[in-house]
């Protein structure tokens, strides 16, 4: 399994499949399919039962997972490729790990975590 650098709320650009050169906002990620969910693209339409008394059955329409190297990050409007920069600091007898999310084609930070671990 591979670590997935796309996360929920990230603008994607679709690279392969019907909605291709489209972009949306990512609903969800599964972590363990390697699939996410853009909003808006690769809609399907399924056939629902109706279930209990007051849901309506019918033709639904619904966003289908898309495989996640079939997407791309947007930074400023532009496709880019994800990395990962690590820094570990001591500060106060506490090792201090900061992961930063950068953009390949620029190297700007997206966004970063900080976690402290005792030494």
């Amino acid at each position: 399994m591979t670590k997935l650098k796309i996360k929920k709320g990230d603008k994607v650009l679709i690279t392969a499949g019907k909605d291709k050169g489209k972009s949306g906002k990512v609903l969800q990620v599964d972590r363990e399919g390697n699939r996410v969910i853009v909003e808006g693209l690769n809609i399907i339409k399924k056939h629902q039962k109706p279930r209990g008394q007051n849901q309506q059955g019918g033709i639904i329409e619904k966003a289908a997972p898309i495989h996640a190297s079939n997407v791309m990050y947007m930074h400023n409007g532009k496709p880019t490729r994800l990395g990962y920069k690590v820094i570990k600091e001591e500060k106060n007898g506490k090792m201090v790990v900061t992961k930063q999310r950068i953009a390949k084609a620029t190297g700007d930070m997206i966004d970063q975590t900080v976690k402290e671990v005792s030494l």
